[in-house]
Parts: C-alpha cells; sequence; structure tokens
C-alpha cells in the first residue's frame, strides 16, 4: 500500500507539473495582453509598461518560468483584472457551489445508471436491454444547453413544479458555513430553506448528469455481462443461490471494479462541464466564474480555474484508485510466478456458499 501511494504520488506530481507548464505556456500565447489587462483599458503607455514590470512580463521567458512556478507553490494563482481580488479566494468561493451541483449530478448519474445496466445485462439481448440502451444514449445526444432549456420550459414554466434558475428563492438565505447552500441550510437547522435549496438543484443536476448516464450505464452493462458469464456465478448458481444473491452479490460488487473508474474520472469531467450548466441556469460557481473571465479577458482567472479543475482530476483518481484496492483485494497481492488456487478465482463470498461442492470435486 505505502508503494503504490508513493507512485501515485509520483504520477501525480508529473501530471500537475506539465498541467503547470501547459498554463504557462497559455500566458504566451492567448491573445490579449496581461500587463494592458492589468493596467486597465484606458491606461497610458507608461501604466501598462508600469504594470508589465510589476507581474514580471518584461522578464526574459525563462526568469518568467521559474517566477510562474515559485508562485504556484505559494498558492498565488495571481490577480483577477475583474474583481481586483487574488484568483484563489475568488475560486474558493465559488468552487463549493459547484461541488454541491457535481455531487448531486453524480448521485443521479448513479442512482440511474447502475440500476439500468445491472437490468440491462440481466436482459440482455431482450427488449428492455435494447430500450434501455437507446434511452441513455439518447440522453447523452442531448446537447447539455438545449436539455437545460427544456426542462426549464417543462417542469418549471409549464407544469411550476420547479424553480426556473437561482440557488434559493427570492428574499431566502442562509448562513455560509461551507459554501454548499444546501448542506448550509441543513446544518443551520432551516429545513424549509433546505427543501428551498434542494428543489432548486433538481433540474440543473439532472441536465448535467444526463451527458454522462449512457458512459456509466454501458460501462456497468459490458462489466456485469463478463462477470455473469464467468465460473464462479456458474457455481453460485449450481449450489442453489438466489438470482438475486448472485447478481447483487457476486456480479455487482466485482462489476464496480472498472466502473468506480469511470466514475471517478467523470467527476473531473463534471467539473469542468458546469460552464454550460451554472449559465444556463444562472448559478455561481467557478464554471459561471469561468464564463466571466473569458468574456472579461481575465487571463490569470481562467488559468487559475485550469489549475484548480486540474488539481481536483488529479486527487479524484488518488481516491479511486484506493476504492479499487478496497474493491478488488487481488490488487493488494504482490505479483507472483506461481498460479492461483482454483478458490482464488471464486468472487468473495462464493467460496463458502459453494462448500461441500467444491470439496467434493477436490476429493474426485
Amino acid at each position: 500500500m505505502a508503494r503504490f501511494l508513493l507512485r501515485r504520488l509520483v504520477t501525480s506530481v508529473v501530471v500537475l507539473f506539465g498541467l503547470g507548464v501547459v498554463t504557462f505556456l497559455m500566458t504566451q500565447v492567448l491573445p490579449g495582453d496581461p500587463a494592458r489587462a492589468a493596467a486597465g483599458r484606458n491606461a497610458t503607455a507608461e501604466q501598462v509598461a508600469a504594470a508589465a514590470s510589476r507581474l514580471g512580463l518584461d522578464r526574459p521567458l525563462w526568469d518568467q518560468f521559474a517566477a510562474y512556478f515559485g508562485r504556484l507553490f505559494q498558492g498565488d494563482l495571481g490577480t483577477s483584472v475583474v474583481t481586483r481580488r487574488p484568483v484563489l479566494d475568488d475560486i474558493a468561493q465559488a468552487l463549493p457551489s459547484s461541488v454541491e451541483l457535481v455531487l448531486a449530478a453524480m448521485l443521479i448519474n448513479v442512482a440511474i445508471a447502475v440500476p439500468l445496466g445491472v437490468y440491462a445485462a440481466h436482459r440482455r439481448g431482450r427488449f428492455a436491454d435494447v430500450a434501455a440502451r437507446v434511452i441513455v444514449l439518447l440522453g447523452a445526444a442531448v446537447p447539455v444547453f438545449w436539455l437545460g432549456l427544456v426542462l426549464q420550459l417543462v417542469f418549471a414554466d409549464r407544469l411550476g413544479m420547479l424553480p426556473l434558475t437561482g440557488q434559493l428563492g427570492f428574499g431566502r438565505e442562509v448562513p455560509e458555513i461551507t459554501g454548499m447552500t444546501s448542506v448550509d441550510a441543513l446544518l443551520s437547522g432551516d429545513l424549509p430553506a433546505f427543501g428551498d435549496a434542494v428543489s432548486h438543484l433538481v433540474l440543473p443536476a439532472l441536465t448535467l448528469a444526463a451527458a454522462f448516464i449512457a458512459v456509466v450505464a454501458r460501462t456497468v452493462r459490458s462489466s456485469m455481462i463478463t462477470v455473469l458469464d464467468s465460473d464462479y456465478v456458474t457455481l453460485a448458481r449450481a449450489t442453489g443461490a438466489s438470482e438475486r444473491r448472485v447478481v447483487i452479490r457476486h456480479g455487482l460488487r466485482n462489476a464496480l471494479v472498472p466502473v468506480s473508474t469511470i466514475i471517478g474520472m467523470q467527476l473531473g469531467w463534471m467539473l469542468g462541464s458546469t460552464v454550460l450548466v451554472e449559465s444556463v441556469f444562472g448559478r455561481t460557481g467557478i464554471g459561471a466564474y469561468a464564463v466571466t473571465a473569458v468574456l472579461q479577458n481575465d487571463l490569470y482567472a481562467v488559468i487559475g480555474t485550469v489549475l484548480v479543475i486540474g488539481v481536483v482530476f488529479v486527487l479524484v483518481n488518488i481516491v479511486v484508485d484506493l476504492v479499487q484496492l478496497w474493491l478488488n483485494p487481488r490488487l493488494r497481492q504482490p505479483a507472483r510466478g506461481a498460479a492461483p488456487a482454483p478458490a482464488a478465482s471464486l468472487a468473495p463470498g462464493a467460496a463458502a456458499e459453494a462448500g461441500p461442492a467444491v470439496k467434493e470435486g477436490a476429493v474426485s
């Protein structure tokens, strides 16, 4: 485990260094003059030169590169041209709202995709299997902004079941504790505000999850088919285990190992996909912050957003690897030259259920 963590940390450091290099190159090749943006649109040439000197833009490229990484190690992502505040402070204020949206979308994603994939695998080749795959593919093919507008039209405007935009109803406030509106309302004990925050979260979370449900559902289906065709599942069925126990305990538990990788990667992708969703539903988050930064030519805010999303993506992947180690004990075993014993091929719990059947087979 220690060797695994060390290897993952080294890999993560290399990835983050590469991300830092890419973002530094962005400062050199993207259109626009950071010094002009920092000095202001109506600044004189002398003021622009002073801003360039203050930002170190008049130094040689290698000096700028070293200074850039020096600031990154200190947690300095620069100062936003729009807010005149440190970019890291702006992102720290906007990120919790996006994390709340991503977690809600992932909850919807898993709650729909996993049962749908299991059901499709259990009914493979039948009408239910084909219908399930067509439905999730249609959800993935629909553009995010169009789906958001349709959901607003149907559930907010026509049916009046859910709020149209925002994060809380007009005139309602909750104390800021974590930055996640629903969590803050719950922690403060304001149940009406909690219900209001959740109702504002449903449509954007469903919109964000729609594009990712198809990937998880198809992965679960493919993995479940492979597991259900394996020898230990056949043995579990032969010993009289119920179909539900076979599918859930022996099938789903082993099929979730590759699925956990997809889900972990989707967390990072979802965080980057909040740009359109937050714009459509009028939510304040890192996606809306990035849109404003691009429209205002706020270079350091854009780069800071890219860096933070990259760091979150790397951290999530480390957590996913740890979850895989927990789900699959065989990954924790050192590689050996000897072939594994026959019992090792059984799923967790299958050998115990086989009991006498395995012993009789060994004797014969």
